[in-house]
């Protein structure tokens, strides 16, 4: 089985930034070289950078991904999407016009003798209070509820000043490092308790694969700076770069 995992492309719905646009364009073109190459594309959080669906809206500037989606389910390819912490409103559209599985928070696979736990991540990040009872009450439903209540063009620009705001504030290196390590330790736990052999995450933007034990702790990285992802080929890891020109560089 032949496994592609990304994660934290976060693609904006609307941006004239040359370094946004030129994400867009590069995860376009991933998803292009996706087509017909894998059996499992795990999208695995924070792909997008803001989400939300209305009954009867979506956002057209997605429309270049979900005609991708469409054509990598069409070529035969499984595709689950787990929810980060910037894309997680998620309505019917993807699962009834796309067929892509949704998961709010882990997606458990046993594939060719390995039992791989899949994740976003922000679940298990430590010393993060703040953000966790945040989490807690973006999910509500009232919440939702309330958002949809506003002209889903305010709404999104309102969506997409609270995300800027975010980024524009982050915690100090340090923080940063002690909050990812929760990941890892998760991982390890799982991992040492016989529950799964490769746990794979994002969020934290950094790429990387981890020995622990007799299993492994892969991370697939971000598209911002340096564009990451993960294959799994018949159980055995691999952290790869993308370059638009389809070669490939394993780190």
């Amino acid at each position: 089985m032949k496994i592609c995992v990304v994660s934290d492309v976060h693609y904006k719905y609307h941006s004239t930034n040359e370094a946004d646009l030129r994400v867009q364009k590069r995860f376009l073109s991933f998803l292009d070289f996706a087509i017909g190459r894998y059996d499992l594309l795990v999208l695995c959080g924070d792909i997008f950078d803001l989400y939300n669906e209305y009954k009867h809206v979506i956002i057209r500037e997605y429309f270049g991904i979900y005609h991708r989606l469409a054509k990598i389910k069409e070529a035969g390819c499984r595709i689950v999407f787990l929810s980060g912490n910037h894309d997680f409103w998620f309505g019917s559209f993807l699962t009834d016009e796309l067929g892509v599985e949704l998961y709010p928070d882990n997606f458990t696979l046993r594939a060719d003798g390995k039992t791989i736990i899949f994740t976003h991540g922000d679940l298990y990040t430590v010393n993060d209070l703040r953000y966790h009872l945040l989490r807690k009450f973006l999910r509500l439903p009232i919440t939702r509820t309330l958002v949809n209540l506003i002209h889903p063009d305010w709404a999104l620009v309102l969506g997409a000043g609270l995300s800027r705001s975010s980024r524009e504030r982050p915690a100090p290196t340090s923080l940063q490092k002690q909050r990812a390590r929760g990941l890892k330790a998760w991982a390890k736990k799982n991992i040492l308790q016989g529950k799964a052999d490769i746990v794979v995450m994002g969020h934290s933007h950094e790429a990387e694969i981890l020995p622990i034990g007799e299993g492994f702790y892969a991370n697939a990285g971000e598209w911002i700076k340096r564009p990451s992802y993960l294959e799994i080929t018949d159980g055995n890891i691999t952290l790869k770069q993308y370059k638009t020109n389809n070669k490939e560089n394993e780190q």
